[in-house]
């Protein structure tokens, strides 16, 4: 397939020219997908076809695939106890004469919207039903096996990355190895969540990651409405009490307070009480 698709790495599918890429779904697929139900991200596509489903088409350079392949969503399909979107069928396709890779997946629709923008700035005032489907889905989650490594922001989880991440908060000789290791949704966001009917979706990036990734993902991703960061803390302090889920809490405020964060992001001061905080229990401890 061609494609008009720039391949370098400020490529951003919110602006680029995608005729093409819909054309070649529909084709792989055998559907036609409503234009009119067209989501636009960066980096990915998604679209309701004539059969009632819903595609997700993502872009990929070849350094972010890895060796573990590129079909989280395809295996999340057997994961049990987690409410998410049934899978259907899916297809990859290399960009002809790039460094690039395109994939499909087909999946039922979802139950209802998405809760919001991956970081909130309203209380979404989500029912107690929510946050049990919710607490059940990650719990389910964290029992079930796989070889798959998480890779959140499409980069692959590791030791070595994690202690680069917190080292900024915490002097040489804490240890801050990880000693449990389950698998996570690892893009746990409120953007990848619906409401009020609880439903996740987006899996191309599940995989093992540090206990309490998931927690600490969302949130950071809460910090602008105190109230509902408090409410994730209190739903998920197991994961975030362990030490793994302290080493995680620092590894999502260093990605928060990173130099470039905008000035004015409303989560920069709750990250940096939290850092601290966190930072000297682990050094107390």
């Amino acid at each position: 397939m061609s494609s008009s698709v720039s391949t370098n790495a400020l490529a951003d599918l919110r602006v680029e020219p995608v005729e093409a890429i819909l054309a070649e779904v529909e084709h792989v697929l055998q559907t036609q997908l409503d234009r009119g139900t067209l989501v636009r991200k960066r980096r990915s596509l998604g679209a309701q076809t004539d059969r009632g489903t819903w595609v997700r088409v993502e872009r990929r350079r070849f350094d972010k695939i890895g060796s573990q392949g590129w079909n989280g969503t395809e295996c999340a399909a057997l994961l049990e106890g987690v409410t998410k979107p049934q899978w259907h069928r899916g297809a990859v396709w290399r960009q002809p004469g790039d460094a690039v890779m395109w994939r499909v997946d087909e999946t039922d629709l979802l139950p209802g919207a998405p809760v919001g923008r991956s970081v909130l700035a309203q209380d979404p005032a989500l029912p107690e039903t929510w946050w049990q489907a919710f607490n059940a889905s990650l719990d389910a989650l964290a029992e079930q096996h796989t070889i798959r490594v998480a890779t959140p922001d499409t980069v692959v989880i590791t030791q070595s990355g994690v202690a680069e991440a917190i080292h900024r908060f915490l002097p040489g000789g804490v240890d801050v190895t990880v000693k449990r290791w389950l698998p996570a949704h690892a893009d746990l966001n409120w953007a990848n969540m619906t409401g009020p009917e609880f439903c996740l979706f987006d899996w191309e990036d599940w995989g093992v990651a540090p206990q309490g990734l998931d927690a600490a993902s969302l949130w950071g991703n809460s910090l602008a409405v105190p109230a509902l960061a408090e409410r994730v803390r209190h739903e998920r302090r197991r994961d975030l009490e362990s030490r793994d889920g302290k080493l995680m809490t620092l590894f999502v405020c260093a990605k928060i307070l990173a130099p470039d964060a905008h000035p004015e992001d409303p989560r920069l001061e709750p990250a940096h009480v939290m850092a601290a905080q966190v930072a000297e229990e682990l050094q107390s401890g």
